[in-house]
């Protein structure tokens, strides 16, 4: 008995992570055809040949399975960002923050359903866990950006400008809280910065992604190369 009940637990462990891959699949198909509205998991078991029973023994509500697809989509964004930041120097403070920005409009474009699910519209009727549905991974892009002014605020020659009337109150607690402990030495008015600094690479990539910017422009790579330089100069970092 001992001999056989560990391969047959693997896999059957195989087949269930196979299966839960080709639901999540499935699942981002059905939005890129249909909007946020049309992920189903009855539709979804149909066209796996499954019944719906048996799907629910994998998410047992629709809700289940978007706060898993968010957090899968979440932590890939945010691995591909920080690894393309890291493999710039630490001292070359600009070419890190136009790495980051990069990375993040090469993995959109790759994965324009995942952006959608993160950044669009929101689904319709869904309800995120207490916390988000990736807590881990909002805090480590939000951290990230957060770094790109506190080198701004400690190496640019004049620090960067920012609100006189931002408070920490401004902010969501956790949010606060983490920054705070992350860079003790910064002011809330980084925090705001850093939401500009986030708005303004996710701005062009949005209208990319969603075709609003072909029609305007052959090259929405050089546009965006020069907004984020912008970006660049207007933290001193250049």
């Amino acid at each position: 008995m001992s001999t056989t009940s560990g391969p047959t637990t693997s896999r059957r462990e195989r087949l269930r992570t196979q299966a839960t891959q080709e639901i999540k699949t499935i699942a981002l198909r059905l939005m890129s055809e249909g909007g946020p509205g049309a992920i189903s998991l009855r539709a979804i078991a149909r066209e796996m040949g499954m019944t719906a029973g048996a799907l629910y023994s994998y998410f047992p509500t629709r809700d289940d399975l978007l706060s898993a697809l968010i957090e899968d989509v979440y932590t890939s964004l945010v691995e591909t960002v920080e690894a393309a930041r890291d493999a710039r120097p630490t001292a070359d403070r600009a070419g890190r923050l136009l790495a980051w920005a990069e990375a993040f409009r090469d993995w959109s474009l790759a994965n324009p359903e995942g952006f959608r699910l993160i950044y669009g519209d929101p689904v319709p009727g869904y309800q995120p866990p207490p916390g988000g549905a990736a807590p881990q991974a909002e805090h480590r892009a939000c951290t990230g950006l957060v770094g790109f002014v506190a080198d701004a605020w400690r190496h640019a020659d004049a620090p960067p400008p920012t609100g006189d009337d931002d408070d920490w109150s401004d902010f969501p607690p956790a949010l606060a809280a983490g920054v705070r402990e992350a860079f003790p030495d910064l002011p809330p008015g980084a925090v705001a910065l850093a939401l500009r600094l986030w708005g303004r690479m996710h701005g062009l990539v949005a209208l990319e992604v969603h075709g609003h910017l072909l029609a305007q422009t052959r090259h929405p790579d050089k546009l965006y190369r020069a907004e984020m330089l912008d970006v660049v100069r207007s933290l001193g970092l250049a």
